[in-house]
């Protein structure tokens, strides 16, 4: 009365036959691209579905966020896209560099400064100086004389460290001078500050240097101090009277310095023993500030 269909072993096999000659029609003749189409729309809402909890789970995470989580995560991104920018700022100074060298030297400089991001605590209001206190110091490895730098160009050199934090001169101070190069030819000179946040001076470069409005200036590491090759400024006016033997030159600061809130102290240089620890807790003396820089002078 009941009829029995073929065993389970047959029906296996003739799937399994089957799916062979399907593939192999796909494989050869792309017969199946409509059909696997549809397919592939027709089972799209249960992939839907069965994805849904896991985008559910996302979706109140990133919506429950408390504020001091997000604020961290925007302090950390802030942090590493300081550090990145800092590494990047030796690339133009390079380019030119190899492009001189290149058939002479069969090398380039090494982009690997250690580095350390440190905020700016007070501002001295002294409208005659230009310092900084960052809130990093000796207990961080921090020295005197530590070069300092803002994501877009040197920022200036450290002349007092206390235990916790440490006093910053800015390039602009009326007191620092700070060797460079013009960045297009190799030009040699110091930038001097005018005490005008915005503003350097290039004394001593005669009528016919070679140095143009626009031009970039970076270090020449020829002080010391600072690293070969960190933007400074652009050259923004040149003034050439005749009669006179040295051209009047200014610059404006790459670094935004009246807007700064953090700053990046760079380990290029081995730290001087003398300056390893400088933990007085007094602010820096006229002599200290202007150690390997120029004094201040009168117009």
């Amino acid at each position: 009365m009941f009829t029995q269909g073929p065993s389970m072993s047959i029906r296996v096999l003739l799937a399994v036959v089957l799916s062979l000659a399907l593939m192999i029609v796909d494989h050869r003749q792309h017969h199946l691209e409509s059909v696997r189409s549809l397919l592939s729309t027709v089972i799209y809402p249960l992939q839907y579905v069965a994805d849904l909890p896991i985008s559910f789970g996302y979706w109140v995470s990133e919506t429950f966020a408390t504020r001091s989580r997000l604020q961290e995560e925007n302090r950390e991104l802030h942090r590493e896209n300081l550090l990145l920018q800092g590494r990047q700022q030796k690339l133009a100074s390079l380019e030119a560099e190899n492009m001189r060298l290149r058939d002479l030297l069969d090398s380039s400089f090494k982009i690997g400064d250690r580095v350390l991001v440190a905020e700016l605590v007070a501002v001295d209001m002294d409208p005659y100086r230009h310092l900084v206190l960052l809130n990093k110091g000796s207990s961080s490895g921090i020295y005197k004389g530590q070069p300092v730098l803002h994501a877009n160009a040197v920022m200036g050199q450290v002349v007092h460290v206390n235990r916790f934090t440490s006093s910053v001169l800015m390039i602009t101070d009326a007191s620092h001078a700070l060797p460079i190069q013009v960045n297009r030819n190799g030009l040699r000179t110091i930038a001097i500050g005018t005490g005008h946040i915005d503003e350097l001076e290039l004394p001593n470069l005669p009528n016919n240097a070679d140095i143009k409005v626009g031009d970039l200036l970076v270090t020449s590491g020829l002080g010391g101090r600072f690293p070969a090759g960190y933007p400074v400024a652009t050259v923004t006016e040149i003034q050439r009277e005749p009669g006179e033997p040295f051209a009047r030159i200014k610059a404006q600061p790459s670094a935004h310095l009246e807007r700064a809130r953090e700053a990046l102290l760079v380990w290029t240089l081995t730290p001087p023993d003398r300056n390893a620890a400088d933990e007085t807790g007094t602010t820096p003396t006229a002599t200290e500030q202007a150690e390997t820089t120029t004094p201040r002078r009168e117009p």
